[in-house]
């Protein structure tokens, strides 16, 4: 039986094998841990979903597969087991396959007793998705890799002789037209990232410094944050909440609460909550009362959601994933406190599920924490708004008799998507979040 890369989300394409829990020869019982594998936002240990034995590792640990690559193969007892080369001689290269149904599976393995060849144009498709083929302005089908190949090598899309069915055009059909020299007739938008590495380091010849490679995490964020400035139009809406309620709500509620994290006497669950985890019901029922920002850009459409899935930004080693509470609405703020706690432990050992930390209409980053008082958030797409949580300060404020007063405030700034949230619509929903975080027990009803 192949062992297959698995698929850790419609976005994820490769992953990267860091440790083996088998060698060849082992036994396999169904649920056994094989392999540990990691991606540009988690780590996960995959089961055997099969009994037999290990009888070939074609990707080692430290190699990167794709989604779909046969990884190892487990055989029956008895079963030849098929040594590692310490220096494994490069694959054939795989033919192209045959024309198929538009949505049928085609997973890519490696010749039989061959390591696999990790070939960075290969596309994999999945039964109930076509995996973002545009539609060009020529009417040739093309998956979003060979469109992005074709532009960056300027090909005339004339030029590309389709291998796939109903003229569909993959990433290895744009390999053969640039092979033949094909010219532009069209240029696809790329992203700028600035000078190049030579660029930057002929600038600082007499510095010393140390080179930092990017890992898998860093490069996505890069790639993902210029992406983010350069195709959504942001706007910024600021306002000033007075939390003097909330914080005053916040010490009771946990100097009434267990001391500690699991389940006290009563089996009801301990809790210690944080303005953060008020900030993130506020939004949340901010959302409900503006249903219209409650919607993410879908390029040709918009989509509006019923709940109110909100993502929290959490600062990881080398980068940040961000969580995400599902019906965060419907939670008391005991539930969310806890359910915040977990999910931002598991963050930080890159442990979360695929499903975990994709989806949302909104996201809340919070640099509070670290003494920021202000400061605007880039919006992680496909999310419309983001919100950006600054420090509470005692400052001077007019009361509503004139007099001045000290209250704490805290500053709130709402970076949103212009194609989906107009200026009035965003300030509506900053509003709504800022009521419920100045009257936090409108959050208990």
């Amino acid at each position: 039986m192949d062992v297959l890369m698995p698929q850790l989300g419609e976005t994820v394409a490769e992953g990267k094998i860091t440790k083996w829990f088998k060698s060849p020869g082992d036994a396999v019982k169904n649920g056994d841990n094989l392999f540990e594998i990691e991606t540009d936002k988690v780590s996960m240990e995959v089961p055997s979903i099969t009994n037999g034995v290990l009888t070939e590792i074609r990707v080692p640990a430290g190699a990167v597969a794709l989604v779909g690559a046969v990884v190892a193969v487990i055989g029956g007892a008895g079963a030849a087991v098929v040594a590692q080369s310490a220096a494994p001689a490069p694959a054939p290269k795989v033919p192209a396959p045959k024309a198929a149904p538009a949505q049928s599976f085609t997973p890519v393995a490696a010749r039989p007793g061959a390591p696999i060849k990790l070939d960075p144009f290969f596309e994999v498709r999945t039964p109930s998705h076509n995996y973002g083929a545009a539609r060009l302005p020529s009417g040739i089908t093309m998956t979003p890799l060979a469109r992005r190949l074709a532009a960056e090598g300027g090909l005339d899309t004339g030029s590309i002789s389709p291998s796939g069915a109903h003229g569909r055009i993959f990433a290895r059909d744009v390999e053969t037209a640039l092979a033949k020299g094909g010219r532009a007739s069209f240029a696809a938008p790329t992203l700028h990232t600035g000078a190049n590495a030579e660029q930057v380091k002929a600038l600082y010849q007499d510095v010393p410094f140390t080179e930092v490679p990017l890992d898998g995490m860093r490069a996505t964020i890069a790639r993902r944050l210029v992406e983010a400035k350069q195709t959504i139009p942001h706007f910024y809406l600021v306002a000033d909440a007075e939390i003097d309620q909330l914080l005053k709500l916040r010490e009771e509620a946990n100097a009434g609460a267990p001391k500690n994290f699991s389940k006290n006497a009563g089996g009801e669950p301990a809790y210690k909550l944080s303005v953060n985890d008020f900030v993130i019901k506020a939004l949340a029922l901010a959302l409900q009362r503006v249903p219209a920002a409650n919607a993410v850009w879908a390029g040709d459409r918009m989509l509006r959601f019923q709940h109110s899935d909100v993502g929290i930004a959490v600062a990881i080693e080398g980068g940040l994933l961000t969580p995400v509470v599902r019906n965060a609405e419907e939670k008391s703020l005991s539930t969310i406190s806890n359910e915040m706690r977990d999910l931002a432990d598991r963050a930080r050992a890159k442990k979360l599920k695929p499903n975990e930390y994709q989806g949302g209409a909104s996201a809340i980053s919070n640099l509070g924490m670290y003494g920021v008082r202000e400061f605007s958030a880039i919006i992680n797409p496909p999310h419309a708004t983001i919100l950006a949580i600054g420090a509470s300060q005692r400052r001077p404020v007019e009361a509503a008799d004139g007099s001045v007063k000290f209250a704490s405030l805290m500053t709130l700034t709402l970076s949103c998507d212009h194609r989906v949230v107009d200026g009035a619509l965003g300030a509506e929903l900053l509003a709504a979040a800022r009521q419920f975080l100045e009257s936090p027990v409108r959050m208990l009803v």
